[in-house]
């Protein structure tokens, strides 16, 4: 949430550093609302974060996530996948997404602003690929991406792999790279995801099967100090669960520390998702709803 009040104090910082990496700007702005590290995220539209997802016996995943941040920020947007099974290939499908800043005038030496408003968005639409072999999920996403502040623009292609992996249901580890476009470690158009899930307990609960899961994620090699996840997630049976994270968020500056808290319902074949981040610094909350279809 710091980089947001990054945003706000005026988007002349991300001039500097590149209309690339202003984009990549917004979609952190929408990692915000996430209630567990960006790696270890599953359904809806995870495949966004992470490329390697679980494979269930559903020919076909639709999914919708709407993002909307306080009045204070004006971030808005949406990210929508679209996954089938393909068999012997795996699973391939499309992921969009848009995020965007709005009511941004211009002003000169009048207090008054100058006509026309200063467009600020970035957008992507990739083709994705996953499947699981010997129990390992591997997945990679090729899209091409579109930012805007302003009158200038940028675009480029990013190749997104990932890896997930869970021993027994008790151990998950999952990694993943986030706009991948050239080899480098400081580069802040990009991210490295990382992952560890640990089951704490299992048992029957209210005619069911519950689960306490504790976690930890790392986002790193952006060119500033690395995010760290702390959370825990509790599961009752695929009927409902609840997650929380408390994220340290590096920045070129003092970091900072933010808290998101989210819950996921089936109902038949759907499922709908709900999240809040409690935002920082005067910066009010950030909210994500998601709806999930499955086609058997």
């Amino acid at each position: 949430m710091q980089r947001i009040s990054l945003l706000l104090a005026g988007f002349a910082p991300a001039v500097v550093v590149g209309q690339q990496s202003a984009g990549t700007e917004l979609w952190r702005v929408a990692a915000t609302t996430l209630p567990l590290p960006p790696a270890l995220a599953t359904g809806g539209a995870s495949v966004f974060w992470n490329p390697a997802q679980p494979i269930g016996p559903e020919r076909a995943v639709l999914a919708l996530e709407v993002i909307e941040t306080a009045p204070s920020v004006g971030a808005a947007g949406a990210l929508v996948s679209v996954r089938a099974r393909l068999r012997p290939v795996g699973e391939v499908g499309l992921v969009y997404g848009r995020m965007s800043i709005g009511d941004l005038v211009r002003t000169s030496l009048s207090p008054d602003p100058d006509p026309g408003a200063i467009p600020y968005y970035t957008q992507m639409l990739g083709a994705h690929w996953g499947t699981v072999l010997a129990g390992t999920a591997l997945g990679a996403t090729l899209a091409y991406h579109d930012a805007r502040l302003d009158v200038a623009g940028s675009n480029r292609w990013t190749l997104d792999v990932g890896v997930r992996r869970t021993f027994g249901d008790v151990v998950t580890l999952a990694a993943t790279t986030h706009g991948f476009s050239r080899l480098a470690t400081g580069d802040p158009t990009q991210d490295l995801y990382g992952g560890v899930e640990l089951r704490v307990w299992h048992g029957p609960l209210w005619g069911s099967r519950g689960a306490v899961r504790g976690r930890y994620g790392i986002a790193a090699a952006h060119g500033y100090s690395a995010d760290h996840q702390f959370g825990a997630g509790f599961e009752l049976g695929s009927l409902f669960a609840s997650d929380l994270v408390v994220a340290r968020e590096g920045s070129y500056g003092q970091a900072s520390w933010r808290a998101v808290a989210g819950m996921r319902v089936a109902v038949g074949r759907y499922r709908v998702s709900f999240a809040r981040d409690f935002g920082v610094n005067d910066v009010g909350a950030a909210y994500r709803v998601g709806l999930e279809g499955r086609i058997p």
